[in-house]
């Protein structure tokens, strides 16, 4: 089973949203998913359990509980767990760290984003345990090219020296808007969110099962994931 952890030092960062994108996306490719939501907020819970189709498994516990969901979770053959931690830093972050294969950080191109991304990134060192970047909320390109402060953006994580998802999270409503119904952004008729969700799991994805080049390269249409 791989473990997938998300972290964000800044709240509103669309950490949870993420969280439960991933976790839609590696259950609509047939793995078997849990989302486990360690945020006290609940958000990841909630918008699942306002999806009407099946979908992943999901459990809303405390950091102390983390290890034990875990075991449990392999005993009944889960694929994937998915965490989704409060902002901040918190005991239970660093519970749910410890317990990850590869920890997400998700970074909007801020200022104060990427200073507190600078902080997440050194406890996550300290942990012993693999990081990947995420930019989310970030600004729609104009003609291909990206604004000056996301380039500024990028040019600053890269000083981290660790790993930037190439597929960058843009600001789209579609994203808020599918949750309410709990479903991803791969659900909705929005080709462009769809396809920049199925990036970042393929991306992950070879991470997770690097063997498996055959799912690796799968994703799923519009139409495919509505058949779930």
């Amino acid at each position: 089973m791989f473990t997938l952890t998300l972290v964000a030092r800044k709240g509103g960062s669309g950490k949870t949203t993420l969280a439960v994108h991933l976790a839609l996306a590696a259950y609509l490719r047939g793995r078997r998913t849990l989302l486990a939501d360690a945020d006290p907020q609940r958000s990841a819970t909630e918008a699942l359990s306002a999806r009407q189709a099946l979908g992943p498994e999901r459990v809303a516990l405390v950091g102390a509980r983390l290890y034990g969901a875990q075991m449990e979770a392999v005993r009944r053959g889960t694929e994937v767990m998915v965490i989704d931690t409060a902002a901040g830093v918190t005991e239970d972050n660093a519970a749910a760290i410890v317990l990850a294969d590869l920890c997400v950080l998700v970074v909007r191109p801020t200022y104060l984003d990427l200073a507190a991304a600078i902080e997440s990134v050194a406890m996550i060192r300290r942990l012993k345990k693999p990081v990947l970047l995420v930019v989310s909320q970030a600004p729609h390109t104009r003609d291909g090219v990206e604004p000056p402060a996301m380039r500024r953006a990028l040019r600053a994580l890269a000083v981290l020296g660790q790993p930037i998802a190439p597929t960058v999270i843009r600001s789209r409503l579609i994203y808020q808007t599918a949750l309410e119904t709990g479903r991803s952004a791969e659900e909705a008729d929005q080709p462009a969110a769809a396809r920049e969700i199925a990036e970042l799991w393929a991306y992950i994805h070879h991470q997770v099962f690097p063997r498996d080049a055959a799912d690796t390269m799968l994703s799923a249409s519009v139409s495919q994931c509505r058949a779930y």
